[in-house]
């Protein structure tokens, strides 16, 4: 496989950066304890892989501080510094891991309330739902007996108007006399929907329905409808032309004033 590297690349194409191979020589650099590290799991580095990198320092750096082992006693000595350092690095761990856990706990903590909220949504659209039919259902009953009832209604007004059962000839006097018989006022539960073609009574004109309609219906119409006339209103006081009140309306003036 050969690795190659461009200059100019699309966003949406970009793939991992390149990192070319390498021999190391004499001892190893600091930077190649970032090895590990690869786009999208430690790069960019954030608060974490800078601690990571600073407690790396610290034990290297504590590395170069044991002592070698050419004596029994530095070799104890090696070995206490290495337990307390293990004991230390296992403290650390498991600081690590209570951090992990609780992190864990508050994701888990925030997907039961998400699905506590989400049941408790659904049970109350279930709910709703139900009380909507339940209403429905109780507005179709209550019309049914209320049509039931005007209908038993009727029936015994019926009966009451003819309690011997003898038959009656139609009064067409009566029927014209009042205004709310079947002859003005028909029901149409006896057969008869006065809505019915109420289209044939809507005026159909081409003076009315069309702009030229319009402009001809305006030119038949008289001057006095089109040109209105106003006339000035003439003054009750006879004057002169210089605006001098004639003794004749001078009484009638000052009594206005007066009254005034």
């Amino acid at each position: 496989t050969v690795g190659t590297q461009t200059d100019y690349r699309d966003g949406e194409a970009q793939t991992d950066p390149y990192s070319p191979e390498y021999v190391v020589l004499g001892s190893i650099p600091e930077l190649l304890t970032l090895a590990t590290l690869t786009w999208g799991r430690g790069l960019p580095a954030g608060l974490a892989e800078v601690e990571m990198i600073e407690r790396a320092r610290e034990k290297r750096a504590w590395e170069a501080t044991l002592p070698a082992m050419d004596s029994v006693s530095n070799i104890a000595k090696r070995r206490k510094m290495m337990d307390d350092m293990e004991r230390k690095e296992w403290a650390f761990r498991e600081q690590e891991i209570e951090k992990l856990q609780e992190a864990r706990l508050e994701l888990l903590k925030e997907l039961l309330r998400r699905q506590v909220e989400n049941q408790n949504k659904l049970n109350a659209k279930r709910l709703d739902d139900h009380w909507q039919n339940h209403q429905k259902a109780k507005e179709e009953k209550i019309k049914k007996i209320q049509r039931d009832c005007a209908l038993m209604l009727r029936k015994l007004i019926a009966k009451r108007k003819n309690v011997m059962g003898k038959l009656e000839r139609r009064d067409i006097i009566k029927e014209y006399t009042d205004f709310a018989s079947q002859t003005y006022a028909p029901l149409s539960r006896n057969g008869y929907f006065p809505d019915n073609h109420s289209e044939c009574y809507v005026v159909k004109s081409c003076y009315l329905d069309t702009f030229a309609g319009l402009c001809e219906l305006e030119a038949s119409l008289p001057d006095y409808i089109t040109q209105v006339k106003i006339k000035a209103p003439k003054s009750k006081y006879a004057t002169t032309e210089t605006g001098f009140i004639k003794r004749s309306a001078r009484l009638e003036a000052t009594l206005a004033q007066v009254h005034q």
